[in-house]
């Protein structure tokens, strides 16, 4: 998911009888699917695990916008145009319920996006590679936000209600994302020779970040069992991986584009794909900031924290004009 390391700070998962009182209370309103809000008491671990999760989400869907704003001015149609920027628009609104959701938890925005820019906070490993030719933006939808779906649709029972109300309006929007993707590897499949060639090399360089951005296998995810058992999480990462695999193999297909992975075979005893091994220290070097793109994507952030200084002194002297003039016109 877009938070593909998030440490719970719970040794290990508690039995009902382990907990404390006020604990085992929390814990029995997850287990009985009520959701937690803002002013509910909570543990603090379950908390910072939130705080971690949700913050990476949004710094994902705020650094996800600059491998595709990167082709917006070089779209091949008007009309690919448009979409594409409506995409990037709905990436930043993404960020933004995301952000939202964490200032609930009882930290700032600010604070939060300044975890980014100095590098303390990740983000998903998939956004630190390059754009390279314009199938990569179908690619990316197709691949990346189907990814993001199957991860994100689980989300909308998140036992936390700010995040799990947010996830609703995401996932329609990354739906209409990933078709826009396909859409444009179906274009160029039917299109000239070169062109299908261009879908098969982006395909062929997406697949396996797009697999290794639902997170590490689950052995070595040690997190990833408090997560579920707070709620936090509905599946386990090599679950949410398999599910991916066996929707889009079939659609890799039907474009008539070769598969890119030479083990990836449908195994009918298991009723599943089977796939080739993830080069997992690859995916560890990305998220730890040594990818193609990561000292760029973070540059670019920072750059643009710092041009936008202005604008923000300019609102905040606005509002706080607005709040003067409003307290003057209540006398």
């Amino acid at each position: 998911m877009y938070a593909q390391l998030v440490e719970t700070g719970a040794k290990a998962v508690k039995t009902l009888d382990q907990m404390e009182p006020q604990e085992r209370a929390f814990q029995e309103r997850i287990n009985a699917g009520i959701k937690t809000e803002p002013k509910d008491w909570m543990p603090e671990a379950y908390r910072k695990t939130l705080v971690r999760q949700i913050s990476q989400h949004a710094h994902s869907e705020y650094v996800g916008m600059l491998p595709e704003a990167n082709w917006i001015t070089r779209a091949p149609t008007l009309k690919r145009k448009a979409i594409l920027l409506a995409k990037v628009q709905d990436e930043a609104g993404h960020a933004l319920y995301l952000y939202s959701a964490v200032e609930t938890l009882g930290v700032t925005r600010d604070q939060t996006y300044l975890d980014l820019l100095s590098g303390k906070a990740k983000y998903s490993s998939i956004f630190n590679y390059p754009t390279l030719t314009w199938a990569d933006i179908g690619a990316i939808g197709w691949l990346v936000d189907g990814s993001a779906i199957v991860n994100q649709i689980p989300l909308c029972r998140c036992s936390y209600g700010p995040y799990a109300r947010a996830m609703v309006r995401v996932c329609k929007e990354e739906s209409f994302h990933q078709r826009q993707g396909f859409d444009i590897m179906q274009a160029l499949c039917k299109g000239t020779p070169e062109q299908k060639a261009m879908a098969q090399d982006a395909l062929n360089r997406w697949w396996w970040p797009s697999l290794a951005m639902h997170g590490p296998p689950d052995e070595l995810s040690a997190n990833s069992a408090q997560s579920m058992a707070w709620k936090i999480k509905q599946n386990s990462n090599d679950e949410l991986r398999q599910r991916f695999i066996d929707q889009t193999a079939p659609q890799i297909e039907f474009l008539g584009l070769a598969l890119p992975d030479a083990d990836l075979k449908w195994n009918e005893a298991r009723g599943h794909y089977d796939y080739g091994a993830i080069d997992w220290e690859e995916f560890f070097n990305v998220v730890n900031g040594k990818g193609p793109c990561n000292q760029e994507r973070l540059a670019a952030r920072n750059q643009a924290w710092e041009e936008g200084a202005w604008f923000r002194e300019a609102m905040s002297a606005y509002a706080a004009k607005q709040e003067q003039s409003d307290m003057q016109g209540a006398t």
